[in-house]
């Protein structure tokens, strides 16, 4: 090993006492293998820019031409004129069907077509704030396994392994974010609008079909374009509608995303698995090696499971506003609006895209159980309160119903006896025989006052006072 480089041993071990071992050769190679592996990955990647010209840890530019030359690949048509025009004029008719139902005004300000491509590129500044907190947890997980700090490599030498252990947590970042790319290749195959997953994906003001998606959706049901186009509509301005006037929704739900993935661990058995024995002359059979699925498991602590009751609730509080606002808009207009709702139900209980992608990216997964349930408690409301009292539940975070309201929708609409100051005070009394009640007052106060003061003050005077005559004066 007399042409081992940089210095990179091991005092102590090998046969060779003054040269010590290659820490990397029982990965099947040696210290120059793996630098020029490196380098050569380095070179492939270089044009891209970890972070995406951004400075994050996941190299957004290479998840964005993933995902495009995924969907490309698979077929992703332009949007043709005729096709814009039909989608613009289903955006501001569904608006104007929705003003009937809801008090929240229109949030689209410009609707847009796009292609499945368009999507992409327009939701990825969301996204890139949704991932990026669990992708920093990943780099630096992968960091350290492939030789970063903590490693196998000694305190005294990682300031000389600077710029290899860079280019480790680089290539761990284009790792990263050709799953991500992957992920959201797949996503944009299925999505029919900027809203499917319930997040505020579009930029502010805009809302958007995917001409292409639409017809996908629309497929096998026997309904006609128009109204699947109409319906999804429904569904994508009710949504722009949330995010435009309720001002903090968007902070809290991205910021409930955060806080979840902040709680996730990296599992990277997989990866050490995958590099057993790899031969790093081959840079393709690391790429391979390490293009695995990375599992992600999420943390058992009171603070990730608040962060995820906070998520699920307000994603699925959105979803069943959105189904009971959309649903009695379409009723008496689109014949096939129970068609339709019951397609929506169906895709998302059989795991749809919103509950993949999540789980791909974020280790989330959603349950369809409640969006069942919000989507009856927005119904019950409005029943009782009507669409004015619905909608005020908007107004800020803390009126909002809990996890444990999706548990029992009627007494969070009808009230609870166990709300704090309520649980030992009977109403009905107050409303039931007043006349009795104020009688039975009336009987007692005149009797009370003369007894208590024969009864006690005379007593006391004529024990102690001569007050007799004081008190016959007054009479």
């Amino acid at each position: 090993m007399s042409d081992t480089p940089f210095g990179f041993n091991r005092p102590g071990d090998g046969d060779d006492d003054d040269r010590p071992q290659d820490p990397f050769k029982g990965m099947g190679g040696d210290m120059a293998q793996f630098a020029d592996m490196l380098h050569r990955f380095a070179d492939m990647i270089g044009g891209q820019g970890a972070g995406g010209g951004a400075g994050g840890p996941l190299n957004w530019d290479l998840a964005k031409n993933i995902a495009r030359h995924q969907v490309v690949e698979q077929g992703d048509p332009s949007v043709v004129d005729s096709e814009r025009r039909q989608v613009e004029e289903a955006l501001r008719l569904a608006d104007l069907w929705l003003d009937e139902k809801t008090t929240l005004p229109a949030g689209i300000r410009t609707p847009r077509a796009w292609s499945r491509s368009e999507w992409i590129e327009q939701t990825l500044p969301v996204w890139a704030k949704v991932c990026d907190p669990i992708a920093a947890r990943m780099v630096e997980s992968m960091g350290g396994a492939l030789g970063g700090a903590g490693g196998d490599i000694p305190a005294d030498m990682q300031a000389m392994a600077g710029p290899l252990i860079g280019m480790v947590k680089q290539m761990a970042g284009a790792m990263v974010g050709g799953q991500a790319g992957q992920a959201l290749g797949a996503l944009a195959r299925e999505v029919t609008g900027s809203a499917d997953v319930g997040l505020p994906l579009a930029p502010s003001g805009v809302g958007a079909l995917l001409p292409a998606g639409v017809e996908a959706f629309g497929s096998g049901l026997e309904v006609s374009g128009d109204e699947v186009r109409l319906y999804l509509a429904l569904r994508e301005a009710a949504h722009q509608r949330l995010f435009a006037h309720v001002p903090w929704l968007r902070s809290h739900l991205l910021g409930a995303v955060e806080e979840y993935a902040r709680g996730i661990t990296v599992d990277l058995s997989g990866i050490e698995q995958a590099v057993q024995g790899l031969d790093l002359s081959n840079p393709e059979a690391i790429q391979e090696a390490l293009g695995g699925e990375i599992q992600l498991q999420p943390e058992e602590t009171p603070r990730q499971k608040a962060a995820l009751a906070r998520l699920e609730t307000t994603l699925a509080l959105v979803e069943g506003w959105v189904d009971t606002v959309v649903n009695e808009a379409a009723q008496g207009r689109l014949p096939g609006s129970v068609k339709l709702a019951e397609a929506v139900r169906r895709r998302r209980a059989t795991g749809g895209p919103a509950e993949r992608t999540f789980a791909t990216l974020v280790g989330l997964e959603l349950r369809p159980r409640r969006l069942r349930e919000a989507a009856s408690l927005w119904r019950t409301l409005t029943e009782v309160r009507g669409t004015q009292g619905r909608d005020a539940i908007w107004d800020h975070p803390d009126l909002l119903p809990t996890s444990d309201d999706l548990d029992d929708p009627d007494g969070f609409v009808h009230g609870r006896d166990e709300i704090e100051g309520l649980s030992d005070l009977d109403l009905s009394n107050l409303t039931k025989a007043p006349d009795e009640s104020e009688a039975k007052k009336l009987d007692e106060k005149p009797d009370e006052k003369p007894d208590d003061k024969a009864d006690d003050k005379p007593d006391d005077k004529d024990d102690g006072d001569d007050g007799s005559g004081d008190g016959g004066s007054r009479a």
